[in-house]
């Protein structure tokens, strides 16, 4: 990829190069399974996200206060898990909700 677009960055992984977004939160393997599995072409609906932050956030500060999970550590998750639940990143959640993973992309 010769020619550098100021709004994106360029990955690398083992199969070779892509473009993203300069400011997307997501990286390579999240675009090689947007492009590999366009399955239902919908994305995850909202509660879904919320839900995932809800419980992110509540093992977060679970493992904090048992000593399991360094308190900057879950600090740093808990704050992300609550910029997800005040609706910060949604548009960051671009895999089709069937797209399971699995590191097939």
């Amino acid at each position: 990829m010769s020619m550098i677009n100021k709004n994106m960055r360029v990955e690398k992984d083992f199969l070779g190069e892509k473009e993203l977004p300069i400011k997307a939160y997501y990286g390579i393997q999240t675009l090689r399974a947007v492009e590999n599995f366009p399955i239902t072409g919908y994305k995850i609906h909202e509660s879904l996200i919320r839900a995932f932050a809800i419980v992110k956030k509540a093992a977060a500060l679970a493992n904090t206060d048992v000593g399991r999970l360094e308190l900057n550590k879950g600090g740093a998750i808990a704050e992300a898990a609550q910029e997800i639940l005040d609706r910060k990143w949604h548009d960051h959640f671009i895999v089709d909700p069937i797209q399971g993973g699995a590191g097939t992309s």
